[in-house]
């Protein structure tokens, strides 16, 4: 016995029309591979597609794909995700269960039980839980009653779709969890989904596995993975991880402390003049504080211009910021001190036309009026109209 586990493929969870494209080509890719190796089935955990009620034009190009599926006699197990989930049950799941190309194995056999789906080729029984939004499926573990899943005899796939705590990525401590031992035991094969990430855990008779996404959802997995994969496994749980690569990746990272927007521009040609970028996915990342300017100093229509023969270029300015002052040290015994020395320290560099005294006074009668805290029984509209005008006053602006 042979078989493919896959998750979120995420179909059309791209807005960009080429990279759209892509994550439909991984999933062709994988049909094909799975036709090409002769597997038993597929097993799918969660998010085939990125929203319940999917584009029309994603819907028939999974569809065919499926059905390629089905006329080579190969099963697809599938659960819903987090993403493919609806409350009200509508998901364009349930058409492709009506239609023959896939199962959805989340069957109850009664109040919190659940029953098993046969594979009549191999004999493998399969059963597993739906992912939810914001990790609601931890009522379902909770309230499951295990003990049928355990005592059952022969092969078992357990699949699921959320994030375990002993397995979670140091990067993700803040996603919603629970903890491994939730899941019922005695299974042969535990085929995760939802966290995007490629990991296995062999202990014992079982193994535990996230093949993480098909093809990667963002920047991050974009520079981190470069493509995404399935997991290959037979009934001895010998497993190799098989990569689904659609364009090559190149990911870049500058630092632009301490740099002007020119001089960052320059460290970026210089880099792409090395790389060969043709038909590739370019990520371009620049992180630090610039000595000068604004991060919008920088050309990038120019850059994007060196690299017209890239399939697709993305970049990444979140943390890039522009050095306002430079950190000293400033000598006071008390805050009022220190604020005071602090201004006048800037104040030497302020671009003013007033005296040194009238600078200084007339940002510490600001700061008196901004420091200032909203009466008892005063309404926030009466409070900021209030701050507001006496700031006038120190200003000396007049509003007719």
């Amino acid at each position: 016995m042979r078989f493919v586990h896959l998750a979120d493929c995420h179909i059309g969870g791209w807005q960009d029309p080429k990279l759209k494209e892509l994550g439909i080509s991984a999933f062709k890719e994988a049909v094909a591979r799975c036709i090409g190796k002769k597997v038993d089935f597929v097993l799918i955990s969660g998010d085939l597609f990125d929203s319940a009620i999917p584009q029309i034009e994603l819907i028939k190009e999974v569809a065919a794909s499926l059905n390629k599926l089905k006329k080579e006699g190969i099963p697809v197990y599938i659960i819903p995700g987090s993403h493919d989930f609806s409350p009200s049950g509508k998901t364009m799941l349930e058409v492709l269960e009506k239609a023959e190309l896939c199962t959805n194995v989340v069957k109850y056999g009664g109040e919190n039980t659940l029953s098993f789906t046969l594979d009549k080729t191999t004999g493998a029984k399969i059963t597993g839980l739906l992912g939810k939004k914001g990790g609601l499926e931890k009522a379902d573990y909770a309230t499951l009653d295990k003990k049928n899943l355990e005592e059952e005899q022969g092969f078992k796939i357990f699949m699921f779709h959320t994030a375990l705590e002993e397995f979670k990525p140091k990067n993700m401590e803040d996603m919603e969890a629970q903890s491994v031992a939730s899941l019922p035991k005695n299974f042969d094969y535990y085929a995760g989904g939802h966290v995007h990430y490629i990991f296995h855990k062999k202990e014992g008779n079982s193994l535990l596995t996230f093949p993480g996404a098909l093809f990667p959802n963002n920047f991050k997995e974009l520079e981190e993975f470069k493509h995404g994969g399935f997991y290959l496994v037979d009934d001895k749980l010998n497993f190799s991880y098989e990569p689904v690569k659609t364009k090559d990746v190149i990911s870049l990272t500058f630092d632009a402390e301490n740099k002007t927007p020119h001089q960052v521009e320059e460290d970026i040609k210089k880099e792409l003049e090395i790389n060969e970028t043709k038909d590739k996915i370019v990520t371009l990342r620049i992180d630090g504080a610039l000595s000068s300017g604004n991060p919008s100093d920088i050309n990038f229509k120019k850059i994007f211009e060196q690299l017209k023969d890239a399939y697709f270029v993305m970049k990444n300015t979140n943390k890039l910021s522009v050095k306002k002052f430079v950190e000293k040290e400033v000598e006071g015994t008390n805050v009022e001190e220190v604020e005071k020395n602090i201004l006048q320290e800037h104040l030497k560099v302020a671009g003013t036309k007033l005296l040194a005294a009238d600078k200084e006074k007339l940002v510490l009668e600001l700061m008196a009026t901004l420091d200032k805290e909203k009466g008892e029984g005063e309404k926030t509209a009466d409070f900021e109209k209030r701050i507001i005008s006496e700031a006038f006053e120190v200003l000396k602006i007049r509003i007719k």
